[in-house]
């Protein structure tokens, strides 16, 4: 699995001009599966989104995690993290997890970022969004499974 990781002021997700998804402060994550992505390693990914010291202490070091700053979390599906585009003017998404085991360890990591007390808005996996945010720094990182 993949994350795109985006500290944001605020972000939301919008499917035919109506908001499914909207957040505050906190963080939009990207989500891609691999098509060798197990469930095991969803919790690892989940504590690590979590415990990252992403936002500013009062030293103005990046030294709090999202549970310190009570900050929430718009997590939206997107395969074309895996798009391979090295070869040819198309990308290709041969790695990419089939639709249905990429849908459940999205859902599953949703559940267990949720289980750790974070507030979690959503996209609709596999729809046509339109995701817009308020990047803070910015500070966007990737974060790949173990």
């Amino acid at each position: 699995m993949r994350l795109v990781i985006q500290r944001v002021a605020c972000a939301k997700v919008e499917i035919d001009g109506n908001i499914v998804g909207s957040i505050g402060k906190g963080v939009l994550v990207l989500f891609g599966a691999h098509k060798e992505d197990t469930p095991s390693q969803t919790l690892w990914l989940a504590n690590k989104l979590v415990n990252l010291r992403l936002f500013a202490d009062p030293q103005d070091k990046m030294n709090l995690s999202l549970l310190d700053v009570q900050g929430q979390a718009l997590i939206v599906s997107q395969f074309t993290l895996y798009g391979n585009c090295a070869e040819g003017r198309r990308p290709e998404f041969t790695a990419s997890a089939p639709s249905d085991v990429a849908k459940a360890l999205y859902e599953k990591f949703i559940a267990e970022v949720r289980d750790q007390q974070i507030k979690v808005e959503t996209g609709v996996f596999g729809a046509r969004m339109m995701v817009s945010l308020v990047n803070d720094g910015p500070v966007t990182l990737l974060l790949d499974a173990k």
